[in-house]
């Protein structure tokens, strides 16, 4: 049996196929982003998935597309649970950009995006994977994701920079204090999560004007940091990953246009497209 997982910030979609491709299970997990938890916490939330755990002995490769595993000193935070739960498999971990790029190819060269807790974008012609700028993170980049919205939220509701009518409507909502606020960012494990949670408020209240404008400088931000540094943004395709770019996808589209620039394909839950491409370009070779 195969796992093939999108690992984000916030959550894992686990998918378990046969080498015939035919899927034995479908689950979720907690976000393994290795710089916001420890091999504990990960071991600890797999065991509690039982459905998976039952299958464990069969896996004989485990291909993880995660956020944060860009590096080969942080892989051993997610390796160390893998090679202890999976003994049987052969694991493969990547940075969340590889599969995203392999979840967003339809056959053409494209500057492949994420957004979703946190954002990156990188140019895949099928083959290469190219990056012009390394990911800074939450607090310093991640421009246009999750994360950076709720920051941009949560600073002007407490700034009072936020019209009254959503300022009483925040409070309703959350009644979240200062003091709540910094204990959960600064003294909490996972605090891009709790900070991207706050887009839920984004979403139901989008066709706001402030909210309108709040998401489309995100936007904006985003592509001048992300998507304009790349020599190719203006002939190659643009896709998207991740529940972000779905759930703002006129804003998104709005913004793109003052650049010139024309988004092809939005992929609200890539694992769908992960577990394809593994099906046409992986499989075959593991079948030989």
């Amino acid at each position: 049996m195969i796992a093939i997982v999108d690992g984000g910030s916030t959550k894992c979609d686990w998918v378990i196929i046969g080498y015939d491709g035919k899927e034995f299970l479908r689950t979720e997990s907690l976000g393994f982003h290795p710089r916001f938890v420890t091999s504990e916490i990960i071991e600890e939330e797999l065991l509690k998935n039982e459905a998976l755990q039952s299958l464990a002995p069969q896996l004989e490769h485990l291909y993880f597309y995660g956020a944060g595993c860009s590096s080969e000193n942080v892989k051993h935070v997610l390796r160390t649970p893998f090679e202890k739960l999976y003994p049987n498999a052969n694991i493969v971990i990547e940075h969340d950009m590889m599969g995203a790029a392999y979840s967003a190819y339809f056959g053409k060269p494209a500057i492949v995006c994420i957004l979703g807790t946190g954002s990156n974008a990188c140019y895949f012609d099928g083959q290469t994977l190219k990056e012009e700028t390394p990911s800074l993170g939450w607090i310093l980049g991640d421009e246009g994701s999750g994360s950076y919205l709720g920051k941009k939220l949560v600073h002007a509701y407490f700034s009072n920079k936020m019209p009254k009518y959503l300022s009483i409507a925040f409070k309703d909502r959350y009644g979240l204090t200062i003091n709540e606020l910094l204990e959960n960012v600064y003294q909490k494990t996972r605090a891009n999560s709790y900070i991207a949670g706050f887009n839920r408020f984004i979403v139901e209240h989008k066709r706001e004007p402030f909210i309108q404008h709040l998401v489309y400088e995100a936007m904006k931000s985003f592509f001048e940091n992300q998507v304009m540094v790349f020599p190719e943004a203006r002939e190659a395709e643009i896709n998207f990953i991740g529940s972000i770019a779905h759930y703002y996808e006129d804003i998104l589209k709005t913004a793109a246009s003052e650049y010139n620039l024309t988004i092809e394909n939005i992929v609200k839950k890539p694992i769908d497209n992960l577990v394809k491409y593994h099906l046409i370009y992986k499989l075959p070779m593991l079948n030989k």
